[in-house]
């Protein structure tokens, strides 16, 4: 196996070895084996098939936000968060039975809102990716969030943190010290921008383990890091939507993503690349028969509204294409996407019921009765 040294563990004046990187990329890295290019090419050709098909979907931003909602739900779980996909689109929805959002999902709408921003400040503002950019996204994700200690929303770190064990002493991992750091982000900034001869898949993994290496907040790093590959990937036109999302993946295989990112900064580069590019391919793939199934189902609902009489018809219609976006309802979000009395919003979900479209849950009349697109939220659960 072939090792590309990315930097030295240094002793520190305190006492603690901290890992001080070499500058970024190391040339070595322009020689890639066929295997890898081979795998490349696949994930390459995936993320082109996932770009068209999504094209296809008349409400791709409907489908963007329940991806949306996937990534954050898997990004918050690596970092502890019990919340699921489900329990942040009831938060979204007003249907919460004690009017608190608990801590969990509270890490989830955070991580929702920011990856929000970033698309708002990429696609209107023509914003680069840049130090200034993570930092504003950071400032969203960790801004009156929860935090195993203070992370100082927006700004880059001006003290020393680890990875592992209690202090820098018996730490796993030390990244560099600040004067170290910010170097090491310059050289980061340059490779964002740089064109070079790296694949652009490929440099999206470089990007993110080397983002990870230097470690630059005192927290959230891990969530920063996972929304700068779309971003990236977004920015350099392999999507035109950014809805390649892998926290699932490093979700799925999270002490292998931990112990590759691990391997990666003491120099087995390709080992962590062969890894992510399997994520590529694989949610490229997942992704892909989501919206298979998403047209059938949308088509075969379709089919149970145009067998309704013309008035029934017309206001299903209305609900219909909502439910893409908030998949979980009420009687009052109903009222407010129709104008119609609550009566009237009441029998538009019983017809919705009735057509096994939607299914009440939350029996307790006390906390007002919620309704879920169940078929739907399942495409993304599995």
């Amino acid at each position: 196996m072939k090792y590309i040294e990315l930097g030295k563990f240094i002793k520190q004046p305190e006492g603690f070895k901290a890992f001080i990187p070499h500058p970024f990329p190391p040339t070595p890295l322009l020689s890639f084996d066929l295997e890898l290019l081979k795998k490349n090419d696949e994930a390459t050709r995936l993320l082109g098939k996932l770009d068209g098909i999504t094209k296809l979907l008349p409400d791709s931003n409907f489908f963007l936000l329940m991806y949306l909602r996937k990534d954050a739900a898997s990004s918050s779980q690596i970092e502890g968060t019990m919340a699921t996909m489900i329990d942040a689109i009831e938060a979204e929805a007003n249907i919460n039975r004690n009017n608190e959002i608990s801590s969990d999902v509270d890490d989830i709408l955070h991580y929702i809102t920011a990856l929000n921003y970033g698309i708002d400040r990429v696609t209107k503002d023509r914003f680069p990716l840049s130090l200034r950019f993570l930092r504003e996204i950071h400032q969203k994700l960790m801004d009156k969030a929860r935090s195993s200690h203070f992370s100082n929303p927006g700004e880059f770190r001006k003290t020393q943190n680890w990875i592992g064990g209690v202090k820098p002493d018996n730490a796993r991992f030390v990244p560099p010290p600040v004067y170290e750091m910010n170097k090491a982000l310059n050289d980061l900034e340059r490779f964002l921008h740089n064109r070079d001869l790296i694949p652009v898949v490929i440099k999206s993994g470089l990007i993110h383990a080397q983002f990870e290496t230097i470690h630059p907040f005192l927290d959230g790093n891990g969530r920063t890091g996972r929304m700068l590959i779309t971003f990236f990937l977004w920015s350099e036109g392999y999507l035109e939507k950014p809805v390649l999302f892998l926290s699932s993946f490093f979700k799925k295989h999270q002490q292998l993503y931990y112990e590759k990112l691990y391997n990666y900064h003491n120099g087995d580069i390709y080992g962590w690349l062969d890894f992510y590019l399997e994520g590529v391919i694989e949610i490229a793939n997942e992704a892909i028969n989501i919206v298979d199934k998403i047209t059938l189902l949308r088509e075969n609902n379709i089919k149970k509204l145009s067998k309704l009489g013309k008035r029934a018809s017309e206001s299903a219609s209305i609900v219909l294409p909502k439910l893409y976006g908030q998949p979980i309802v009420t009687v009052p979000l109903i009222q407010k996407w129709t104008g119609f009395t609550r009566a009237g919003a009441q029998a538009v979900i019983d017809r919705f019921v009735e057509m096994d479209i939607l299914e009440a849950k939350h029996e307790d009349k006390q906390y007002g009765q919620s309704y879920v697109y169940t078929k739907y939220i399942e495409i993304f659960s599995y």
